[in-house]
């Protein structure tokens, strides 16, 4: 059974017993606290939290999924791999363990009608199946024992580290029971999964939501505060892993969708895969290679295909550590040539069935991945050439390569350490691993530190879920800028209050508000609150869970009781101000399809009063004319005064006009598009607009950047900001034109002529600082002391840069000729000394090397430096010890013989 034909089964079985068919959700996690997607039951989270009302009580769905964590197990074990897709089956209130063990069974074991019409299940034998189930869950236990009939000694029990889920925070949680199935004696001893799972393998998860956590101190130590108020099914089956017992193979890399990857990688490398997870077969660090290589490139795909570049941070930065891993292992494997495109283009082929969008998508996958494939290569010529003159150092001296040079490697020059010890080996030397090992721990560590108290995992929304109580606040500011209202509830320090008096912060929710919560790039709206006796100054507005607006504000005056009436006031022109930078984002959106085509798609925004900040995804920097262009394109649609208007409508009918959506965004069933234009820009989009583009005014260009490869950033002012940019840009001009006496239109020319004519004269100043040089370096050559048989200059230049230093040295070591002579020069540049060190070949043959005495010289001056034995720079902190630092320099020239 093919994996699509998994997942069609799947979809089958549970849309014929009422669920509700709901689509993959993004690789890029909708909830904020994850990078990715790592489970199937994250889309849901907001529903098992109570944070929304789900609009079904019935779902099914296979989710794809992306986990990193153990990424250096890929390839070693049958059961790790990166991209995976899992299989769920949910109930929200609805059923429990009653119905979705009976049902789990039956799919498992069942077999498919021939005419489709009744869909069955993938026809597992039963007698190789195993059950665990929590330790003290009778209920599952029975269920399984009683009603579908497994023997007891084929149902283990385990404790909360194996079969107890919860989310890591607060909230809900519940016994689970999970489903083995026995590949054989073949694959380990018997004794069920409790012995070995490597011969048994978990293909299946039940989680039985029924308990409220107060707290969660581990995994396995948790405290329940109760029942929840209903109780829900969320199941988990790794399609990866059935597809692997289904197609008999013996890992999830040999499956339909990854194994044709796979065999294209060994083809290009000109080697053979031979299955074998026998770490002493001399074939096994291929073959695992190989495995790695394949699931990465299937990841690869998936995360370019869901909007995902590569990158320095965040989730672009486990791409392109994908990428790179993958690239660094063909190159081990003895392919030199690019590969990546050929590798992809058979992913693509492989995965289509199950999601056309990566065929759709191709021309920018392979695009985005080429590039990043190009720029490692060259990151790894670099990285050679780095690590050639390393080892050449290291077998002068002693034939070890030391763990800084190998951290530096890494750290620096983006080196993988895995391609550093195997040039290393080939060319004879060691690598001190224990201590590039302990310079990346302090790294990690470094890094720990630095995301010390960032957010994780889920916040307490509790209190929030009570003032929900079902009834969404009712937002009025599409067509009001005061509302009045009654105080749901107030919430100070995390907790519910009855009131709240002057001079606290305090957080407060409205039945109804004009006040608008942040969203869709959109900055919240400020203002007042007040009645009868107070006052209170709003300074945010979020919505920390779906349909509840939460004020953030100071209590000016008086005393604020909850369920008193209120009245919400705007800050009308910060509201104004700040919808013309949102509707110019729409214009920009719009204007960047015309200039760059269809792929440069919205990657984030940020809107506030007079000012907006647009990221799209192209390769690209822009042109100095397509900025132009750009530029003009909203500005004409400002001044034709196109009509603003917004519809409510099905998500499916926003779909069939083209509005354009966020990929990955969840979207209810009900949308609201902002048209201007008509079909020229439409977005779905719940912010606020201006009713006519006129009212923007005009949108200034400020700049256009790179925010990670295959992103980029306009930023712009609005409205009166931008009328003020270009009125300050108009009073520049014309001091320009008052200062070089020429018309506006010829500033530039003039500017350009001005320059050049300063480069000329910096070069003829060139020129004459070097003849100085030069006959500054014969007067010293003449002045050279003997220290014992070594010819010693150590002159102190004054103010003089690094340059200048070094090309004094260069010309007085020429002079010594063959002579043993050491040439060393000191000078200040802006402020700190600076000192430059030659020798000759002779000098260097009774054993002087100019790397060793700039580091005397940086000794005294409170630096460091350092080079080759030929020539070394160096630097410190005091200037005032330059003398000092010289005649340490020919101090220890004539101790080279004591």
């Amino acid at each position: 059974m093919k994996s699509e034909e998994i997942a069609r089964t799947w979809y089958d079985y549970f849309g014929a017993r009422g669920h509700e068919r709901v689509p993959s959700a993004s690789l890029v996690s909708p909830d904020p606290s994850l990078l990715f997607t790592v489970a199937g039951m994250v889309p849901f989270i907001p529903y098992f939290l109570g944070a929304e009302t789900p609009p079904y009580s019935r779902a099914v769905s296979v989710q794809k999924c992306i986990r990193t964590a153990d990424i250096e197990e890929v390839g070693k074990t049958a059961r790790h791999g990166t991209f995976f897709q899992m299989c769920g089956n949910f109930s929200f209130g609805d059923y429990f363990k009653e119905k979705a063990i009976p049902m789990a069974w039956e799919l498992l074991t069942g077999s498919r009608d021939t005419d489709g019409s009744s869909p069955r299940g993938f026809g597992l034998d039963p007698d190789r199946l195993w059950v665990t189930v929590y330790q003290d869950d009778d209920e599952a236990y029975s269920i399984w024992r009683d009603d579908v009939g497994v023997p007891e000694n084929r149902i283990q029990r385990f404790g909360p580290e194996d079969n107890y889920w919860n989310t890591g925070q607060p909230g809900p949680g519940g016994p689970c029971s999970e489903v083995y199935y026995d590949r054989g004696p073949a694959y380990g001893i018997e004794g069920g999964p409790a012995a070995d799972e490597t011969r048994y393998v978990e293909i299946w998860n039940l989680v039985f939501m029924q308990d409220r956590l107060s707290a969660v101190h581990s995994k396995s130590e948790f405290e329940v505060a109760g029942p929840l108020q209903s109780k829900s099914i969320d199941t988990g089956l790794g399609l990866e892993r059935l597809a692997m017992v289904l197609q008999g193979v013996e890992n999830m890399y040999e499956t339909d969708q990854v194994r044709p990857v796979l065999d294209r990688a060994a083809e290009l490398a000109g080697i053979t895969y031979t299955s074998t997870e026998d770490p002493e077969d001399p074939n096994h660090s291929n073959d695992v290679r190989l495995r790695m290589i394949a699931d990465h490139v299937r990841s690869a795909l998936m995360l370019i295909s869901d909007g995902v570049r590569p990158s320095n941070e965040g989730g672009g930065f486990i791409l392109r550590r994908l990428i790179r891993r993958v690239i660094l292992a063909m190159r081990l494997l003895g392919a030199e040539d690019s590969t990546f495109g050929s590798l992809i283009s058979v992913s693509r082929d492989a995965m289509k069935g199950v999601y056309p969008e990566v065929e759709q998508r191709f021309d920018t996958i392979l695009r985005v991945a080429e590039k990043e494939e190009q720029a490692f290569l060259r990151t790894l010529s670099a990285g050679t050439a780095r690590l050639d003159s390393a080892v050449g150092s290291a077998k002068a001296q002693g034939g070890r390569l030391s763990g800084e040079d190998a951290f530096a490697l890494h750290d620096t020059y983006g080196f993988p350490i895995d391609l550093t010890l195997e040039m290393a080996e080939e060319a004879g030397v060691d690598v001190d691993q224990d201590t590039f090992r302990e310079l990346m721990a302090e790294q990690r560590q470094r890094a720990r530190a630095d995301a010390k108290g960032k957010k994780s995992g889920h916040a307490n929304t509790e209190v929030y879920r009570e003032l929900l109580r079902d009834v969404p606040t009712h937002f009025t500011g599409y067509t009001e800028h005061t509302t009045e209202s009654r105080i749901r509830g107030l919430v100070v320090d995390g907790a519910e209050a009855s009131s709240a008096g002057a001079g606290q912060e305090i957080e407060i929710v409205l039945d109804a508000t004009p006040f608008y919560a942040e969203a869709g790039g959109q900055a919240p709206d400020t203002g007042r609150i007040t009645g009868d006796g107070f006052i209170l100054e709003v300074s945010d507005v979020q919505s920390p869970i779906k349909g509840l607006s939460v004020h953030r504000a100071r209590v000016l005056e008086g005393e604020v009781p909850a369920g008193a009436e209120a009245l919400g006031t705007i800050d009308v022109r910060r509201r104004l101000d700040a919808q013309k930078a949102h509707s110019a984002t729409h214009l920009i959106h719009a204007a960047l399809h015309d200039v760059l085509g269809p792929d440069a798609v919205q990657a984030g925004s940020f809107n506030k009063e007079g000012f907006l900040r647009f990221d799209f995804t192209h390769d690209e920097a822009l042109s100095p004319g397509a900025r132009q262009e750009l530029e003009e394109i909203t500005n004409l649609a400002v001044r034709d005064n196109f009509a603003v208007e917004t519809k409510t409508m099905a998500l499916d009918e926003a779909e069939a006009i083209g509005a354009m959506m966020l990929f990955g965004e969840k979207y209810g069933d009900q949308v609201r598009v902002v048209e201007m234009n008509g079909p020229w820009s439409r977005e779905l989009c719940g912010g606020t607009h201006v009713s006519s583009t006129a009212e923007i005014g005009t949108v200034a260009l400020m700049s256009e950047a790179s925010v990670g490869s295959g992103n980029r950033r306009v930023e712009a002012l609005v409205g009166l900001d931008a009328f003020k940019h270009f009125a300050a840009e108009r009073t520049l001009v014309s001091q320009l034109t008052e200062m070089l006496k020429v018309p506006a239109d010829q500033v530039p020319d003039r500017i350009a002529s001005t320059l050049s004519k300063l480069r000329e004269a910096e070069r003829e100043l060139e020129r004459l600082r070097g003849e100085q040089l030069r006959a500054a370096a014969g007067q010293l050559a003449d002045q050279a002391v003997d220290a014992d048989g070594v010819s010693v200059v150590a002159h102190h230049a004054g103010s003089a840069t690094g340059d200048d230093l070094r090309q004094l040295v260069m010309d007085l070591r020429q002079r010594f000729g063959s002579r043993a002579a050491v040439a060393a020069a000191a000078g200040e540049s802006k402020g700190r000394p600076v000192v430059v060190i030659g020798t000759t070949e002779a000098a260097r043959e009774e054993g002087l090397s100019a790397g060793d005495l700039v580091k005397v010289a940086c000794g005294v001056l409170g630096g460091g430096g350092g080079g080759k034995p030929d020539l070394a720079q160096g630097g410190g902190q005091d200037a005032s010890a330059i003398p000092a630092a010289l005649d340490a320099v020919v101090a220890a020239v004539r101790a080279r013989s004591a």
